[in-house]
């Protein structure tokens, strides 16, 4: 008899946007390993009574961090308590819960996986922009611009992007937004094409500027616009004027 992993996204920032299921769980969990984007506000409704463990990892961490994570996971799990793995965002989206999952699996351990609000979705959303809109996008795309690096080949098509979808998402590429806008011209994309970078979605320091594929990088050098990030590329950006809310 084992416990259970329970692979929750905590939401994009913002700890209003946590679901009931994951309060739920939190108030229920014996052990929980969080990630590094977890806000500080809902690490502080673990219960006392739970241990709470530190699994974050930044970019240009070792890779070999993620092992250590699945090997507490089954560990905390095979002597029979209920872990609530706490992922920023949602645990799918770029966020290695398929990874995860697949681990457990493996192990024989139970899992169940519990969605949480996308950086993706809610950043964009705090800015006013809506990622599809029946006159301006009715397609979208999720992308990550930092690949594994034990890739031996980037896998993602950015010239073939470039006509194929209305709006891309492009999340963790705040270092490559210089490549990524060059590949998107190179495919057949309008240089005019709005562009929105949003640093700390759905927080209060949330701070958004908005160029066109051929200047944004250079305005996220002259804002010093640093990571977490999202970049919203599209027409839908442009409605932010009359869309935001915030």
């Amino acid at each position: 008899m084992t416990g259970k992993v329970y692979l929750v996204g905590a939401g994009p920032g913002d700890s209003r946007l946590i679901t009931l299921r994951a309060v739920e769980l939190l108030e229920k969990a014996d052990v929980v390993l969080y990630d590094r984007l977890v806000s500080k506000k809902i690490i502080s409704m673990i219960p006392e009574k739970a241990e709470k463990v530190y699994v974050g990892r930044a970019v240009g961490d070792d890779t070999a961090h993620q092992n250590t994570t699945n090997d507490l996971m089954v560990r905390y799990a095979k002597s029979k308590k209920n872990v609530v793995r706490l992922k920023g965002g949602d645990p799918i989206i770029f966020g290695r819960g398929g990874e995860e999952a697949e681990f457990l699996k493996e192990n024989k351990v139970k899992y169940e996986i519990v969605p949480g609000i996308t950086s993706g979705i809610g950043s964009a959303t705090y800015a006013g922009i809506p990622l599809t809109h029946r006159r301006h996008a009715s397609s979208v795309a999720f992308v990550t611009g930092h690949e594994d690096p034990e890739k031996k080949k980037e896998a993602v098509r950015w010239k073939n992007l470039a006509k194929s979808v209305d709006t891309i998402v492009i999340m963790m590429g705040l270092s490559r937004i210089d490549v990524i806008c060059k590949q998107l011209v190179a495919g057949g994309m309008d240089k005019k094409t709005p562009v929105a970078v949003i640093q700390n979605g759905t927080t209060p320091k949330q701070k958004m500027i908005k160029g066109n594929v051929t200047d944004i990088a250079k305005k996220v050098k002259e804002n010093k616009i640093v990571p977490p990030t999202n970049i919203i590329i599209g027409n839908v950006v442009d409605l932010s004027d009359t869309v935001g809310w915030k």
